[in-house]
C-alpha cells in the first residue's frame, strides 16, 4: 500500500476497519452519526369521555396491538380485525404443531414438542438503542436475554478463498486487524500524512496501532493470540496458530460485509430477544388488550366518511361492517392496492409506490447440539452460499438439541431462488450448503420449517422499501391522518422490518390522534 499520501480523514477510515465494534458504536453516537430512535413518549391520551367513541384497529402486528393497547387503556372502545389465522404479523415463533401459512405450501411445524425447540421466522433481535421496545418489554414483564449476534469461533466462508474451507472469525479479524495495524504504524512512523502530526499525536498513535493490531515492538505483525493457540496456552506455553496470507485475505469478500456485521449499530452488542420467542412480545401485548381482537377477519372495503371510517370484511365466511369514528390500519400497503377506499388519489398513489422488500429464513431442528463442541455458542457463520448465514441458539446451552436458523436471504431476487423450491427441497438444499461448513451437518437433521415471507398469506413480502422519491413525495402524506383513517406499521417508518419502527408509527398516529381529539373536544365546549 502506497502511505505517501495519507491523509487524516483515510487514516480514520483505517482505524474504522482495525478497531472493534464498540469503540465504532460509540464514536458514531458521539459524532451524531448514528441515528437514534429517540426517547419514548408519555402517551397521556384525552379520556373518551361518556359519549364513548369506537375505533377499528386493522392488522393485529405489533403496530396494531399497541395502538389497541393505549386507546383502550384510555376508555375507547377497540375493536382489532386480523386477516391471519393468528395475531402477531411478522412478529411470529414456530414451535411444534404451528402453522406455516405459505402459500401453495400450507404445513405444520414438526420440531419435537420441547420450548427450547422454536424458530423466529421474523424479526430475532433487539437493539439496545430501540428505546420503545424495550419500554414496552419493560412495562408489560416480558422476559429477555441476551442473544450472541457475534462469536469469534463462528466461521466465514467462501467456496473460492482458503481453498473453500471455512475459517474461525478469531483469525479472519485478528490478522486482517494485524496487518492492517502494521501499514498504520509504518505510515505514522514514517509521519506520512498531509498535516504532519505532533510528536505527541505520532507517540499516542503508534502506540495505538500496537494495541489494536497486537503488533511486535518494531511495528511488524507476526501472529496473535486473539486468533486463538495453534497448541497449548494452558499447561504448555501457546504456539500462535500460522498467519494468514494478507494477499488472500484482500482477495476474499468477507471483509465487505463482515465488518458492516461487526459495526452496524442495529446488531450492535448486546443484543437481545424474548425468552422462549419473539412472539411473546406480541402475545404480551394482546394478553393486555381485553377488547375482540377477530382473526380470519379480512378486510373487503374502506371507506371515510363525515364522522368516521366504514370498514366492511369477512370473518369466517360472513360478511360484515364495523363503523368506527377512527381507524388505525396497518395492513401492507401491497394490499392497500387492491383494497376498495374512496381515499383521494395521490394518497392511493402512495401505496403503490412503497415496494414490498422481502426476506426467506429456515430453521432446522438438530438432534445433537455439535457447533458446541467447535466452541460455537451463539452468533453467526457467514458463508457466500446462497444461504448466506447460519445462526447458533444462544439459549439452551448444552441440551442434547437446537435448533439452527440454516439460511437467512434479504431481498427479492434472493428470496425468489429459495421460493421457487419445494418446503423439501429448501432444507435438503441447506443441509448440502452447511455441510461445506461443518461436517456431517445434513446428517444432525431432525426437522425443518421454511418461511418465504413473499409467499406467506396475508403478508406477500416482508417490509418495505421507500426510495428517496418516495419519501420525499409520500411519507408525510402517508403519515398523516386522511380523515380519520392512519396508516401505521413499520411501512410508515424509516425503520421498516423492525418492531421498533413499528412501536414508532404506533406512537406518532396515537400522538397525532391526541392532538385532533383535544382540538375537537375543545371546540365542542365552546359551542
Amino acid at each position: 500500500m502506497d502511505t505517501s499520501n495519507l491523509s487524516r480523514r483515510r487514516f480514520l477510515e483505517l482505524v474504522g476497519a482495525a478497531g472493534g465494534s464498540t469503540a465504532i458504536y460509540q464514536t458514531s453516537r458521539a459524532m451524531g452519526l448514528l441515528q437514534d430512535t429517540g426517547p419514548v413518549a408519555k402517551l397521556d391520551l384525552q379520556g373518551v369521555g361518556a359519549a364513548g367513541k369506537k375505533i377499528a384497529v386493522l392488522g393485529a402486528g405489533i403496530a396494531g396491538l399497541t395502538v389497541a393497547y393505549e386507546l383502550e387503556r384510555a376508555g375507547y372502545e377497540v375493536t382489532v380485525l386480523e386477516a391471519s389465522h393468528r395475531i402477531g404479523g411478522r412478529n411470529m415463533t414456530l414451535r411444534h404443531g404451528d402453522l406455516i401459512d405459505e402459500m401453495g405450501h400450507n404445513r405444520v411445524c414438526n420440531f419435537d414438542d420441547d420450548p427450547d425447540l422454536y424458530f423466529n421466522p421474523g424479526p430475532a433481535r433487539i437493539p439496545g438503542h430501540h428505546k420503545r421496545i424495550l419500554h414496552y418489554c419493560k412495562k408489560l414483564g416480558i422476559e429477555l436475554q441476551v442473544k450472541a449476534n457475534f462469536a469469534r469461533h463462528a466461521y466465514t466462508h467462501e467456496s473460492g478463498h482458503f481453498g473453500g474451507n471455512p475459517v474461525r472469525k478469531s483469525e479472519y479479524f485478528a490478522d486482517a486487524q494485524g496487518f492492517m495495524s502494521e501499514l498504520l504504524y509504518k505510515a505514522v512512523d514514517k509521519n506520512r500524512f498531509d498535516e504532519p502530526l505532533s510528536v505527541e499525536d505520532r507517540e499516542r498513535m503508534l502506540l495505538f496501532a500496537k494495541r489494536i493490531g497486537d503488533l511486535q515492538p518494531d511495528g511488524t505483525y507476526h501472529g496473535t493470540a486473539r486468533a486463538g493457540y495453534e497448541s497449548g496456552g494452558f499447561i504448555k506455553p501457546g504456539t500462535h496458530k500460522k498467519t494468514m496470507d494478507f494477499s488472500a485475505l484482500l482477495q476474499s469478500r468477507h471483509w465487505e460485509s463482515a465488518f458492516d456485521n461487526i459495526h452496524n449499530p442495529e446488531w450492535a452488542e448486546p443484543l437481545m430477544e424474548a425468552v422462549g420467542g419473539m412472539d411473546n412480545i406480541s402475545r404480551g401485548l394482546a394478553r393486555n388488550v381485553k377488547s375482540p381482537i377477530l382473526t380470519n377477519a379480512q378486510v373487503q372495503s374502506i371507506q371515510n366518511t363525515e364522522t368516521g371510517v366504514d370498514v366492511v370484511y369477512n370473518h369466517n365466511g360472513e360478511r360484515k361492517k364495523l363503523s368506527a369514528d377512527w381507524c388505525f390500519n396497518s395492513i401492507p400497503t401491497q394490499f392497500m392496492v387492491g383494497i376498495p377506499n374512496n381515499f383521494p388519489k395521490d394518497y392511493n398513489e402512495g401505496f403503490a409506490r412503497v415496494r414490498p422488500d422481502n426476506f426467506f429464513k429456515i430453521g432446522l431442528q438438530m438432534k445433537e447440539r455439535f457447533w458446541e463442541r467447535e466452541g460455537i455458542y451463539g452468533g453467526i457463520t457467514h458463508t457466500d452460499q446462497k444461504i448466506n448465514q447460519i445462526w447458533y441458539p444462544s439459549h439452551g446451552i448444552h441440551k442434547q438439541k437446537g435448533v439452527v436458523l440454516s439460511a437467512y436471504t434479504f431481498g427479492a431476487e434472493q428470496s425468489a431462488f429459495f421460493e421457487r423450491m419445494s418446503p423439501e427441497d429448501r432444507i435438503r438444499y441447506a443441509g448440502a450448503c452447511g455441510d461445506k461448513i461443518h461436517a456431517g451437518y445434513s446428517s444432525y437433521i431432525e426437522a425443518g420449517v421454511s418461511v418465504p415471507w413473499g409467499r406467506m398469506n396475508h403478508m406477500m413480502g416482508c417490509g418495505v422499501i421507500w426510495t428517496p422519491e418516495a419519501i420525499e413525495k409520500y411519507y408525510k402524506r402517508m403519515r398523516a391522518p386522511e380523515g380519520r383513517h392512519y396508516m401505521i406499521g413499520d411501512q410508515i417508518s424509516y425503520h421498516p422490518t423492525w418492531q421498533e419502527g413499528a412501536f414508532a408509527s404506533a406512537e406518532y398516529a396515537l400522538l397525532d390522534f391526541d392532538k385532533h381529539v383535544r382540538a375537537e373536544t375543545a371546540v365542542s365546549r365552546k359551542g
